[in-house]
């Protein structure tokens, strides 16, 4: 099940085209019977959380809590309780994404769905802090975005 809150009210948000795109995603890869969690929130809100969890006292677009999150890129996850059948949470501030859009060249929702996909890659072990790391990320994001569109 997606679980979508929206506190947020500045930017509008197609809801039910975000509901569809993740459960793609999770379909796409193997994961449609799984829970995920998306949170809709304030910049102020994001911050918060970045600050706290990361140490970055700064606002920034998406934040993915994993539920395994000992879980290595590509390694799927075996569930041995319904309990385990959860990828985790994403934390959006879709008024960020807004501002940050000339950076992408893309449009709102496609900028939407690029996060969906990197922070359920995030999700699943997926990682950029090395270029290597980047790279085997990068790919994957590309490999979902091609059968998503």
């Amino acid at each position: 099940m997606i679980l979508i809150k929206n506190t947020q009210r500045t930017i509008p948000i197609n809801v039910s085209k975000i509901e569809k795109d993740a459960q793609k995603i999770l379909r796409i890869l193997g994961y449609d019977d799984f829970d995920l969690g998306i949170w809709f929130c304030s910049d102020a809100t994001i911050k918060k959380y970045n600050r706290e969890y990361r140490k970055k006292d700064k606002i920034t677009d998406i934040l993915s809590f994993a539920y395994h999150f000992d879980l290595k890129p590509g390694q799927k996850v075996k569930p041995k309780t319904p309990e385990d059948k959860n990828l985790g949470d994403l934390i959006i501030a879709p008024t960020y994404v807004k501002k940050d859009l000339p950076r992408w060249d893309q449009t709102f929702a496609q900028r939407m769905q690029m996060l969906l996909v990197h922070g359920i890659c995030h999700l699943l072990g997926y990682d950029h802090i090395k270029d290597t790391d980047y790279e085997i990320m990068k790919k994957k994001e590309d490999q979902i975005l091609k059968k998503l569109t």
